[in-house]
């Protein structure tokens, strides 16, 4: 398995969206979470967008005011976990328009839905804009 949570968070370091592919407990989530945050929220921007923390390897980006914070194994491939976070967020602007943690928090269902459809188990099994924003779609015209 290769991405074990992903997270957005606001630059306060407000967790807005967490998905999880393995098992913690909510105490144990609530740590990793304000570790993690506290961490990459630190760091400056002429710093890399790697971080080792525990057993994982941190990947994150800054997109506005939203970080997307990405747990994966250390033996993951660093930049193609970027491009991951790049593409949900290009995915997120063509759906709600230039995406903001506004658009997170009032439509966290779609977001997840977004999510699901990209990655199962820890693994990433959709890349196309157009196959994930597919069934959203249809949803938003069916209600």
């Amino acid at each position: 398995m290769g991405i074990r949570f992903i997270l957005m968070v606001n630059k306060q370091g407000q967790t807005r969206l967490a998905q999880y592919y393995e098992y913690l407990t909510l105490e144990e989530r609530r740590a990793l979470e304000g570790e993690i945050v506290r961490k990459c929220l630190a760091r400056n921007e002429q710093q890399c967008s790697f971080v080792e923390h525990r057993t994982y390897k941190i990947v994150y980006r800054r997109y506005a005011s939203l970080f997307f914070l990405v747990g994966v194994d250390n033996g993951e491939n660093e930049l193609a976990i970027l491009e991951f976070i790049h593409l949900l967020v290009e995915t997120m602007d063509r759906h709600f328009g230039n995406v903001c943690e506004l658009d997170i928090m009032f439509h966290l269902e779609k977001a997840h839905f977004m999510l699901e459809e990209m990655v199962m188990n820890g693994c990433i099994v959709e890349t196309s804009k157009a196959n994930i924003l597919t069934p959203i779609q249809l949803m938003d015209k069916a209600s």
